[in-house]
């Protein structure tokens, strides 16, 4: 496929609220029409530590919402929440594609300043997404201060970090995915909330989309809204070929 159709959601979350912010995606993604359909990180409930209270399996309803929908609109359909499994709690990215199968990635880098780690379980490897002929690389909000984590070493197409990412920091936000797209010579999306927490923490969106040149093509801004574009694949071919920086990268091995 020459062409990807990326619709980046950006939207005001209810509070530890699983069926509330459920319910509020259905009626935004209605009639939503994209290849790829990104949610923002823990999208269910906000970002929270109660993952005790909070956690669902992988065969809960949040899941099968995702599931559910992914199959109804032919949308391969991507967003975090918080899961248990054996014994453990992750933020888990699920990635659910339209033929009805799953994968997941699950956050490597946990906000320590908040405490995550305490309350969650790293993950330890990375995933790379093979649809309709993009490789897609998902990440999760903290990996974006990571540029060895986030480093581009099987050459995606497509790299999408979704997050709850405070506006006090949103110029780190917006700084760090236009370099990520530039170093690793990809689309970059990145999907934030907006909206405040019940701990008063704002967060005023700055949703994006940047092309392999640092481009925007979207800039979502504070608006609650599904935000398009399409990405090319033979212009992103285009600019590897002419500018190949990706063939003197270093090689290094993540412990």
């Amino acid at each position: 496929m020459d062409n990807l159709e990326i619709a980046i959601v950006q939207s005001d979350l209810i509070w530890e609220d699983i069926e509330g912010n459920l319910s509020n995606f259905d009626q935004l993604l209605w009639d939503a029409d994209a290849d790829v359909i990104v949610l923002p990180e823990m999208f269910t409930t906000g970002f929270t530590n109660q993952s005790n209270q909070l956690a669902v399996p992988m065969d809960g309803a949040p899941v099968e919402w995702m599931h559910d929908l992914a199959c109804r609109l032919g949308s391969l359909l991507m967003g975090s929440m918080i899961i248990e499994e054996g014994g453990h709690y992750y933020n888990r990215l699920i990635c659910a594609f339209p033929d009805g199968s799953l994968q997941y990635y699950d956050k490597r880098h946990l906000f320590s300043l908040a405490h995550e780690d305490q309350y969650f379980t790293a993950g330890k490897k990375h995933l790379l997404i093979d649809y309709n002929g993009w490789k897609i690389f998902p990440l999760i909000c903290y990996d974006l201060r990571f540029p060895v984590w986030s480093r581009n070493i099987e050459l995606a197409d497509l790299m999408v970090f979704v997050a709850s990412w405070p506006e006090k920091r949103q110029s780190h936000w917006d700084v760090l995915l236009k370099a990520r797209a530039i170093e690793n010579q990809c689309y970059v999306a990145g999907v934030n909330r907006v909206g405040e927490d019940k701990d008063g923490i704002v967060y005023s969106g700055s949703s994006a989309v940047y092309d392999f040149w640092g481009n925007d093509l979207v800039l979502a801004g504070d608006l609650e809204g599904v935000f398009k574009t399409v990405l090319s694949k033979p212009k992103l071919q285009e600019h590897r070929d002419r500018f190949g920086f990706w063939r003197d990268r270093d090689k290094f091995t993540i412990q």
